[in-house]
């Protein structure tokens, strides 16, 4: 019995610090959405599909050009960046004087529009980078060597993004027009060219996490489907527009996910996942860090 209760304690730290590793990826991901939420004020229902193309372009720069995985990575968020920019110049600026519920039917349609375009440009097939990271064993207890990579780069592109928003002019004038739009326009800053630049910093975010997620998972045009409802939980359950919520939502939810796969299966984990979040919405439905009234 005791030897019984030691292994299943090894398993519950082992089933922790994996939650911990996850929760560093689904805080990157919340990090690009809430960033444009809060300083544009517009939800971008297919943000994970900028994701599925950062890793789509990942796949062919690895398989079909040769390139090496730390070779493609730049290019790859780089892509992503520009595809950011894109989207606002095309389907989002047109529509910023018009009600939220076009921005979000438009951004909805972008969604429909990148799934299809991979499914007829790339097929439904299932692709694997073929890269095979080994796994750390540490006593009873064994990590996969990509979650680290990517709670690793994770931590360190929301550490780049931390100083870039505090220490730079744009960062900081991205941060003001987050806390008051109306008056940095008065007081003559292009808020035109910082929602762009925006636009692009949470593409490049959506280009790192594709980087980090194609080493775990395959990719095909729906895989956005694996990760993207989460990550619109987790900003709504941070409040959006939120970094701190966001952040505390991430690792929260990560552990209900990891901790529900050690119990039964990790669809359970998303199961109890996405329960919490509807019980968390008769509570607080402003998010976790929110003031009461």
């Amino acid at each position: 019995m005791d030897s019984f209760l030691e292994l299943f304690d090894i398993y519950l730290v082992e089933a922790m610090i994996n939650g911990i590793l996850l929760g560093g990826v689904l805080a990157l991901l919340a990090l690009g959405l809430n960033l444009i939420f809060g300083v544009i004020d517009v939800t971008w229902i297919c943000y994970a599909e900028l994701v599925m193309i950062g890793m789509y372009g990942m796949y062919y720069l690895v398989q079909y050009y040769g390139l090496s995985y730390y070779l493609a990575a730049p290019l790859a968020i780089v892509l992503v960046a520009i595809l950011g920019a894109l989207l606002h110049f095309l389907v989002i600026e047109p529509l910023l004087s018009g009600p939220p519920i076009n921005q979000l039917l438009a951004t909805g349609g972008v969604l429909f529009v990148l799934q299809s375009f991979a499914t007829v440009a790339f097929g439904i097939d299932f692709r694997n980078l073929g890269i095979r990271l080994p796994v750390l064993a540490f006593g009873e207890m064994h990590f996969s060597y990509s979650r680290l990579l990517a709670f690793a780069a994770a931590a360190i592109g929301m550490i780049v993004v931390y100083f870039f928003m505090k220490r730079t002019y744009i960062g900081t004038a991205i941060r003001a027009i987050a806390q008051d739009r109306q008056i940095m326009a008065l007081m003559g800053v292009d808020t035109r060219r910082i929602y762009l630049i925006t636009s692009a910093l949470g593409g490049a975010l959506a280009g790192l996490a594709a980087c980090l997620l194609v080493l775990q998972y395959d990719v095909h045009p729906f895989v956005g489907l694996s990760f993207g409802p989460i990550t619109f939980l987790i900003c709504v359950l941070g409040g959006l527009g939120n970094f701190v919520g966001g952040f505390a939502a991430a690792f929260l939810f990560a552990q209900i996910i990891s901790l529900g796969g050690l119990f039964s299966d990790l669809e359970w984990g998303y199961v109890l996942a996405f329960a919490f979040f509807i019980l968390m919405m008769f509570i607080r439905p402003a998010g976790l860090l929110a003031k009461r009234q």
